[in-house]
């Protein structure tokens, strides 16, 4: 009897519908954000399109960063699996026995 739960998908295909989720959530409340803070900024102060083109701005190199680290994560030389291989390394040396301690 196959197994239900293998129809739904491969456990990789779920973690790259997850990632592409919550970069495609944290892109658009990041716009959002920027652009209602340059509106908000505008209203308060006076000035026209000035905060609101800077919001936009602002949003969009957010945008922009958030893209380069999504790339940065499937890199092995950079990005959390560098950070995540250090981190195992560093673990490792610690609970090695040191061979200079009696």
């Amino acid at each position: 009897m196959a197994d239900p739960l293998s129809k739904l998908g491969s456990e990789r295909d779920w973690r790259a519908i997850g990632t592409a989720t919550g970069l495609g959530c944290s892109t658009v409340s990041s716009l959002m954000l920027c652009i209602l803070g340059g509106l908000f900024l505008d209203r308060w102060l006076g000035t026209a399109p000035i905060f609101t083109l800077v919001g936009v701005g602002l949003g969009i190199a957010a945008a922009g960063y958030l893209l380069y680290e999504l790339a940065m994560i499937s890199r092995s030389d950079k990005g959390l699996i560098r950070v995540r291989k250090r981190d195992a390394i560093e673990r490792s040396a610690k609970t090695e026995p040191n061979e200079e301690e009696p």
